[in-house]
Order: structure tokens, then sequence, then C-alpha cells
């Protein structure tokens, strides 16, 4: 078993403020030890909060990140900072949930990635954001996502 590559990490280990917005956090990535294999690795963040950007009221997701790695994995620390630096951010739910996705990919170059926002109710009505970077790759078992369609999301 080889041990990963951490020495290019700034985050992890170490004691740091979380960032201010989502533009300015940090997203870390180390080399995948399993290069070459397809494997999906999933990321459930079940309380995103941001906030709506004309009310200044906060908002509520249950995020689920779905990724087949290429040659990299993103950081979990790094990653867990970035997705706590929406608490103070305001934009619509389709921004939020298409940035952290594209911001993903721009950093690791996956495969493939998914991401699929829950949005609690703004004004009575979920908003759901789904996008994914290509088709569903084969021979990979990418299990459903598990979150339920909206009845209290419980």
């Amino acid at each position: 078993m080889s041990h990963t590559d951490v020495s290019g990490l700034t985050q992890l280990g170490s004691n740091v403020d979380a960032p201010a917005s989502p533009e300015t956090a940090i997203l870390e990535r180390v080399p995948s030890g399993n290069a070459g294999t397809d494997f999906v690795v999933r990321f459930t963040a079940p309380e995103f909060t941001s906030l709506c950007p004309m009310t200044g009221q906060p908002d509520f997701a249950h995020i689920v990140i779905d990724y087949i790695p290429s040659d990299w994995l993103v950081e979990s620390k790094s990653l867990k900072l970035f997705l706590h630096s929406f608490r103070n951010h305001g934009a619509f739910h389709e921004d939020c949930s298409i940035y952290v996705a594209r911001r993903i990919v721009d950093l690791l170059h996956p495969k493939w990635l998914r991401i699929g926002a829950y949005w609690y109710p703004r004004g009575g009505i979920p908003i759901d954001v789904f996008w994914q970077t290509g088709p569903t790759p084969e021979g990979v078992w990418i299990p459903e996502q598990g979150v339920a369609p909206y009845r209290g999301r419980g």
C-alpha cells in the first residue's frame, strides 16, 4: 500500500481560518494512489448553507458530489472549508451549485463528476439543481444519491 503525497498541502494538519468567500477559498488536491482504476468518490454535505442574494436570508441544501478521479483526489479539509465559505455568500441556488462543481472540475480534471444540490424550500418551492460533466461512464457502480424528493427531505 502506498502513502499519499501530502507535501504540497497548506491546510491539512494546520489551524486555518475559514475563507471569507468561495472565490478566495483554496481547494487542494492529492495524487490518486489508484490512478488507472475507475471508482467513485462521494462527498455529502447535508447542511450546506448560503444566503439569498436578495433578502440575505439563509438558504439550506443537501449537496451530493460524485466523481471518478483521473490523477487527483480533492483533499477533504479544503473541500469542507470551501463549502463553509458559502455561509456568508449571497447567490442563487443554481449559481452556488454549479460554482461548486466547476471549481472541483477545474482542480481535478476528473473522468466524470456530477452534483445533486437538493435545496430546501424558499417561498414554498424546493429548487433542486443537477449537473454532470458528461454521460455516465459504463462499468462503474454509481449509486443513487439517496436524497428523498421534497417531503420534508426526511
